[in-house]
């Protein structure tokens, strides 16, 4: 990528063409044994060039999948891949993070690690105060950490487990967001005043899941439709049991879609072979189908107002646009590395490139540029280095190097960062 698709090369004059993969190994070997010296640093540093406040902590993790067995890794684990790659073997990253998305401090767990089980190991002898507002998904959100980040001093905002979506929201308050969609917010205190939850229900959210809903159920019926059908066909599934079988397995595939169905199987005269299949659609009340687009925020801190904590919580999920590059374009995934040192150091460079990532996307923000990390790319990428030849009087032949001038929303982002807009300046070659 380095060499074929980038100008790096020659604006740091370096010769990715001659350099072997053992040097990139090696630098990889250095930076991972300084890992928890380079991570205090650089949040250090970026802490004092933009004031912040360690008052709000983020704690996700993501994982990632190897090509190959990696059978000398023993941190190489099946579980279940976040890429639906869990025929790979997997590694997991947890990575806390600060409001403004920089990495405080990051490790690498086995692939099958649990979730829940993560959190006290990377928060223990985190540098954040007493009182810092943790804030995570419900993958982690158990109650035995959330009674851990109370007893350790730590406020909480965590997406509830509840699977509760019958919500009266005729007392809520309603927000425009981002997009201008409207969201309804219902605040209630827990009866011993210790905690708050926050239902919410978005158009946005209501429509993607009457979407996803939808798909996985004509889904479910298209597969009942077909063994229906098959039983008026020769050399298909006609034996009951074997149809209820199939029927399981459809109904793992519906992500719980199939409990809005009543099923019946008709038996035929032997008894053992079937006539017809019967369904209808009853959905469940309460559920995703009859309540779509309902959640649930959970927290502790609860003197905040319904528009405090929904926009805390939504200021942080936004960093998913972000971590989308880490796990791809900044290259997490895959992993062809397969000695345990060689693959947490392809992790850790990620993490930096990351970190970069953010510092960029924080000093544009200064300036008014919100844009996605990928529309940053995309803008930028349309300029390029270009060489131009000159026949010379002389016979000689001149190549001139440089880049090409910079569209008004390229120049706006130079500017915002304090760089050239012309990088790598014109270099100038007779030959």
């Amino acid at each position: 990528m380095a060499r074929r698709r980038s100008g790096l090369g020659e604006l740091l004059e370096v010769d990715f063409e001659a350099m072997s993969p053992m040097q990139l190994y090696r630098t990889s070997d250095i930076l991972l044994r300084h890992r928890a010296a380079l991570e205090g640093h650089l949040f250090a540093r970026v802490s004092d060039l933009f004031a912040l406040a360690p008052t709000i902590t983020l704690y996700d993790l993501t994982n990632t999948y190897f090509e190959g067995e990696a059978p000398v890794n023993p941190a190489a684990r099946h579980g279940h891949s976040k890429e639906r790659r869990s025929d790979c073997p997997l590694l997991t990253l947890a990575l806390v993070l600060d409001a403004c998305g920089f990495v405080r401090r990051s490790r690498v767990f086995a692939g099958n690690a649990a979730e829940a089980q993560t959190l006290q190991g990377m928060l223990t002898g985190l540098a954040a105060p007493a009182g810092a507002l943790v804030v995570m998904d419900r993958g982690v959100a158990t109650e035995a950490n959330l009674a851990w980040l109370a007893e350790q001093g730590y406020r909480y905002l965590v997406v509830s487990r509840e699977r509760r979506r019958a919500v009266d929201f005729k007392e809520a308050i309603t927000l425009d967001n981002a997009g201008g969609q409207a969201v309804e917010l219902l605040k209630v205190p827990s009866a011993d005043g210790q905690e708050v939850r926050l239902y919410c229900r978005s158009e946005g959210r209501v429509r993607k899941e009457q979407a996803i809903a939808g798909r996985l159920m004509d889904r479910f019926e298209a597969g009942l439709d077909k063994l229906a059908t098959g039983l008026s066909r020769r050399g298909t599934t006609k034996r009951i049991d074997k149809l209820w079988e199939r029927i399981g397995r459809l109904k793992e595939k519906s992500r719980g879609l199939g409990q809005h169905y009543h099923i019946e199987v008709i038996a035929g005269d032997s008894g053992e072979r079937a006539r017809a299949i019967h369904w209808q659609r009853l959905p469940v009340k309460g559920s995703l189908v009859t309540e779509p687009g309902v959640y649930c925020l959970r927290s502790n801190e609860t003197g905040w107002d319904e528009k405090t904590m929904w926009r805390t919580y939504i200021m942080l999920t936004d960093l998913e646009a972000v971590f989308r590059s880490l796990k791809s374009e900044l290259g997490l995934r895959p992993i062809f590395h397969h000695k345990e040192e060689r693959a947490e150091g392809h992790l850790f460079i990620t993490v930096l490139a990351y970190q970069f990532v953010q510092l960029i996307r924080h000093c544009l923000a200064a300036h008014g540029i919100c844009e996605r990390w990928s529309t940053l790319r995309d803008t930028l990428a349309g300029q390029c280095r270009v060489t131009a030849t000159f026949n010379r009087g002389d016979g000689r032949t001149l190549h001139v190097r440089k880049a090409t001038r910079a569209e008004p929303d390229q120049a706006r982002i130079y500017q915002a960062l304090g760089a050239d807009p012309a990088p790598g300046g014109v270099q100038k070659t007779i030959v």
